[in-house]
């Protein structure tokens, strides 16, 4: 099974082909391909590692954009005892929902 670590959002994912995952929102349709030339590791089935410094060259990776969205509502709540202070606000954290299609290696 060939595996990826890439970073997307200030987060870093492992990834896999085939596997669906949620990163913070893209600016890309649904339906989309989107590339991710920032590899920070590649795993091949053999036993065989590439790890970049930071970044693996040429290496990519391939997704489909399957859909944009929003997460759960949070809720907040502030309050200050004895003060008569109290706000409620809630937040939607958006994302985009990927399909992961090819993993290239690169050249390290």
């Amino acid at each position: 099974m060939l595996y990826a670590v890439i970073t997307t959002g200030g987060k870093q994912y492992r990834v896999a082909e085939g596997e669906i995952i949620h990163v913070e929102k893209l600016a890309a349709e649904e339906g989309e391909a989107v590339t991710f030339s920032e590899v920070l590791a590649v795993t091949g089935g053999e036993g065989e590692a590439k790890f970049g410094t930071p970044y693996i060259d040429g290496a990519s990776v391939t997704a489909k954009v399957i859909k944009n969205g929003k997460a759960k509502k949070i809720r907040v709540f502030k309050m200050k005892p004895k003060k008569n202070y109290r706000r409620t606000y809630g937040h939607r954290q958006p994302y985009t929902r990927l399909q992961i299609e090819t993993i290239s290696g690169g050249e390290n």
